[in-house]
């Protein structure tokens, strides 16, 4: 771009403004970790998706009550989905993406295994979420709607930090994305607001929950972390 003459840059495909190729190795880490928080925002958001969707429609074909009330969908699509997809697109690019071989053109976005992921992801989201409609109805006696919507919410937020990397949180660290802590802190800080403050909890059609319907929940939405940590384990690509 520099020294090139203009003839060169009307044939050249591509023109390096700085005149340096190490340019080029930079621009292909900087895309490869753009397609990667691409990706993971996808897999996150169709998983969680999913999981709502199942909810709520096994609930309905099983004659249960409805676990979940549209003004509580609402919330998770415009909070506990939004802010943690967001932190996702600035996750940093992971120190050996360079090693990885490159993708060939004929690449689908869900390939290796990504639909199977998500579409299991989302099926563990969706029975945990009636899990906790059932325990709170049956064991702690009408509690179960709050219990749903409290667990689908953390649920998702958990299911985030695990599609932050294919290698495990011991490896890229726990509170490396700070964007990413900043949303979980205010995702559950919301959450809890609709259910421990008497307004809220009238709009949202929430009830208190005591500490051990908390802990319940906790343990629940903890679950996507825990299997995904697993997995990871046994998984290849977590070598890349």
């Amino acid at each position: 771009g520099k020294s090139g003459t203009d003839v060169a840059k009307n044939a050249a495909d591509m023109i390096l403004t700085d005149d340096n190729f190490a340019t080029i190795v930079k621009a292909v880490e900087q895309g490869r970790g753009i397609y990667d928080n691409i990706r993971k925002a996808v897999h996150f958001l169709l998983g969680t998706n999913i999981g709502e969707i199942l909810a709520v429609f096994i609930a309905s074909i099983l004659g249960f009550s409805t676990p979940l009330l549209p003004i509580q969908l609402l919330w998770v699509n415009l909070v506990t989905d939004s802010l943690p997809a967001i932190a996702l697109g600035t996750e940093k690019t992971e120190k050996n993406i360079m090693l990885r071989k490159p993708l060939p053109p004929s690449h689908g976005f869900f390939a290796d295994g990504l639909w199977f992921d998500i579409t299991l992801e989302g099926a563990l989201v969706g029975a945990l979420t009636l899990l906790a409609h059932a325990i709170g109805n049956f064991v702690f006696g009408g509690v179960g709607g709050t219990m749903a919507f409290c667990t689908l919410s953390f649920c998702e937020i958990s299911h985030a930090i695990n599609t932050r990397s294919s290698q495990s949180l011991l490896r890229t660290g726990v509170f490396s994305n700070k964007i990413m802590n900043v949303a979980v802190a205010v995702c559950v800080a919301l959450q809890a607001a609709v259910v421990c403050i008497p307004p809220l909890s009238a709009l949202f059609g929430t009830v208190p929950l005591n500490a051990i319907q908390w802990l319940v929940v906790g343990a629940l939405s903890s679950m996507p972390l825990v299997m995904g940590e697993i997995g990871k384990l046994f998984s290849k690509k977590s070598e890349y």
